[in-house]
């Protein structure tokens, strides 16, 4: 099984002949990923990459069959690109861009909700279930099939992370870029449910920064659900000064249970496996399941 995205998932891309979502869409279909067409308004009826071009979310929806859409749209319209596919009837959105307004976030956040779909981002790098379907800008070749799953808010350690998985002689069932901006459409603990529910999956990575509670809301559920399965943690911005953004918005500590050491703390008291360097993961997924299998 997978999550959110498999071969099945009938995939447009919204921005689709701009740049950016010209070249991370051609690196999809490279990757086998069933990309059925994209959207950009006033390009309708014509082909890009030899998928077709829909004027609306709506039309590819109802042309193509379309579940799934990636959305690689400027920050100024991006909120309204999220509202459109949901509004369409897609049920898995995700939003790649960055910087998009936290007041239009707010906004797109509740409307996703209320229609019942699934936002992942934005400003992150998308979803991967090896073999099967890459909705996302990270470097596919990395990936490779198992049963390790992986929840980030950091792009570079998701890849990071599964380089080191299958350096272990494992492989991954479905990584999730959930993204590092204040507002998100999933959070860390509704993506690691997601993982948790899914059979295949026998251990979890949870990659987490300082700022915000979402690592310690994920950590409180994963022990109140039984520690089911096995979850190995890092938490990145260990040597952030306070009160500063770095790198991702919402990556800025706000008060003491915001910070890399307490948030570790939690973590551990809540029955995770955490280590203190990215250097780290692999061997330490390697050593748990070794062990839940003894």
């Amino acid at each position: 099984m997978s999550v959110l995205v498999n071969k099945d998932s009938k995939i447009i891309v919204q921005g689709f002949t701009g740049s950016e979502g010209t070249f991370h869409a051609s690196q999809m279909i490279e990757y086998g990923t069933n990309v059925v067409g994209g959207v950009t308004p006033g390009k309708g009826g014509t082909l890009h990459l030899e998928r077709p071009v829909f004027n609306t979310v709506k039309d590819a929806v109802e042309q193509a069959g379309a579940d799934t859409s990636i959305i690689f749209v400027p920050p100024a319209f991006a909120a309204d690109a999220i509202m459109e596919a949901a509004d369409a009837g897609i049920k898995v959105i995700i939003a790649i861009t960055e910087g998009i307004p936290v007041a239009d976030m707010i906004h797109a956040n509740n409307y996703v909700k209320q229609r019942n779909a699934r936002l992942i981002g934005p400003n992150c790098p998308g979803v991967i279930t090896p073999g099967e379907a890459k909705v996302g800008i990270m470097p596919g070749f990395v990936f490779k099939k198992g049963n390790v799953g992986i929840v980030s808010k950091s792009g570079t350690l998701t890849y990071e992370a599964a380089d080191q998985v299958v350096k272990q002689g494992l492989g991954i069932t479905t990584a999730i870029g959930i993204g590092g901006d204040p507002i998100i459409g999933t959070t860390t603990k509704e993506a690691v449910e997601l993982l948790m529910n899914d059979p295949e999956t026998e251990c979890i990575i949870m990659i987490g920064e300082i700022g915000g509670q979402l690592e310690a809301d994920a950590a409180k559920w994963i022990k109140a659900d039984g520690n089911r399965k096995p979850v190995v943690g890092f938490i990145a911005g260990e040597t952030a000064p306070a009160g500063r953004t770095m790198g991702h918005a919402g990556a800025i500590v706000g008060g003491s249970d915001d910070t890399a050491a307490a948030k570790k703390r939690i973590m551990r008291e809540n029955g995770i496996y955490v280590v203190d360097s990215p250097a780290e993961i692999g061997k330490k997924v390697k050593e748990v399941l070794v062990n839940a299998t003894v």
